[in-house]
């Protein structure tokens, strides 16, 4: 797949805007979102640089032993990161790009069964921005701890 041109228009695709049910994040269509199937994801809590979701744990992205594979963690930070620093913003308005440069990521605990995300955005300077996202079992327990560095690269 030859990527687009630099000068060439960039709108925010039609699984973030379009068809999106009341009360979820995303809609079917973004890759990352329906391999994690995100479309099934609760929004608990939404405010300008904050998230707390619900989130399924699809059979599919887990090892032999039934938890989620470590490798899959990060899809869910990366994907989660990139909404923190739009959450609040009108959906429709036109994004610019992130791209993630950094990604720390500690376990807890394993993560078995469905979660709960808060994510936060930590700190912004010029096109830089600084997430922190939580994994929390059903009891607040956390079982894991991300941070991500993304920097907007244009739209």
């Amino acid at each position: 797949m030859t990527p687009p041109p630099d000068d060439a228009p960039r709108t925010v695709p039609p699984a973030l805007r379009e068809g999106v049910e009341e009360g979820r994040l995303i809609g079917r269509g973004h890759p990352a979102g329906d391999l994690l199937e995100a479309y099934l994801w609760d929004v608990l809590e939404e405010e300008p640089g904050r998230l707390k979701l619900a989130c399924h744990l699809p059979d599919g992205l887990r090892n032999p032993r039934g938890i989620l594979f470590g490798g899959f963690t990060s899809t869910y930070v990366d994907l989660i990161a990139i909404f923190t620093c739009r959450a609040g913003q009108d959906r429709s308005a036109r994004w610019r790009w992130l791209t993630t440069l950094n990604m720390r990521l500690d376990y807890v605990d394993p993560i078995d069964d469905d979660f709960v995300v808060e994510s936060e955005l930590m700190n912004e300077r010029g096109p830089v921005r600084w997430v922190q996202t939580r994994f929390l079992d059903k009891q607040g327990r956390m079982l894991a701890l991300a941070w991500t560095t993304l920097r907007e690269v244009g739209d």
